[in-house]
């Protein structure tokens, strides 16, 4: 199983990013998808979840901001990020799981500055 994240960079406060996630050895359709992060010195948090049935939850720093998205078909899962602030800071992380199974990408950086 892997998962290849991409479209992490530097953008500047205010701007929008967005993350893309493609899966391979793995039908995304039969596991929950989300994002976490990690900021600098802090603990990986969850960002956002999509659950197999429909349910979406964000971290409520995120809320109206952020938006997740999957694409069973291509296998994918996005991320859009919108008006980013400095504390959006960190390197970002998909995931693709369910009970006890657990995958997670390689991690792609955000960085949040003027």
């Amino acid at each position: 199983v892997q998962l290849q994240a991409s479209g992490g960079g530097l953008v500047q406060p205010g701007g929008s990013l967005r993350l893309s996630c493609v899966g391979s050895g793995i039908l995304i359709s039969r596991y929950n998808v989300g994002w976490y992060r990690q900021g600098p010195g802090k603990q990986r948090e969850l960002v956002a979840i999509n659950k197999i049935l429909g349910e979406t939850n964000y971290a409520d720093s995120v809320k109206g901001r952020f938006t997740i998205s999957r694409d069973n078909r291509e296998n994918t899962v996005d991320l859009q990020l919108n008006s980013l602030q400095s504390a959006d800071t960190g390197v970002y992380y998909c995931y693709v799981g369910l009970r006890s199974v657990a995958h997670w990408g390689q991690g792609t950086q955000v960085t949040v500055s003027s």
